[in-house]
């Protein structure tokens, strides 16, 4: 893939990095997999959203991160890879999608945003609605452009 402004550079090293360092790898099973992360990710998305209808917002927002999530995988699946880190998942979602135009660079920052609301909720019980009600937006419309990328 070849980048030639800075930050795209940069972003193309970070893959790198995550390659040499196993945390993203080959993985030629990944397309049998697509679909199934797919359902994963419509899933809990569901789930997300009866939670946030139950006022469980900790549990909504980690939900909804989740649905991204599977929707990450089966698009990093969908090229021949696979995640061992979650920082590594963002990384390799934009240099396989952002840095090809499949894939905004709003809906990474999005990821990674639900991620780190994800975090906060999970391991500091710090939540609120707003975030659950932002990360469930966000990966409504996150799935929705992985499914149209992978032509589900």
């Amino acid at each position: 893939m070849a980048l030639c402004s800075g930050k795209g550079l940069r972003l193309n090293q970070e893959f790198k990095q995550c390659l040499e360092n196993r945390k993203i790898i080959p993985f030629e099973q990944g397309s049998k997999l697509v679909k199934k992360e797919i359902s994963i990710a419509q899933s809990d998305l569901s789930d997300a959203k009866a939670g946030y209808d139950n006022q469980r917002y900790k549990w909504s927002t980690i939900q909804a991160y989740y649905a991204m999530f599977h929707a990450a995988r089966a698009l990093i699946f969908f090229r021949g890879y696979r995640e061992k880190s979650h920082y590594c998942l963002g990384v390799a979602l934009r240099a396989l999608f952002v840095d090809e135009d499949k894939l905004d660079t709003q809906a990474v920052r999005d990821f990674v945003n639900a991620m780190n609301l994800r975090e906060a909720a999970d391991y500091e019980a710090d939540f609120s609605e707003a975030g659950a009600k932002a990360v469930i937006a966000a990966a409504e419309r996150f799935i929705e452009k992985a499914i149209d990328i992978l032509k589900l």
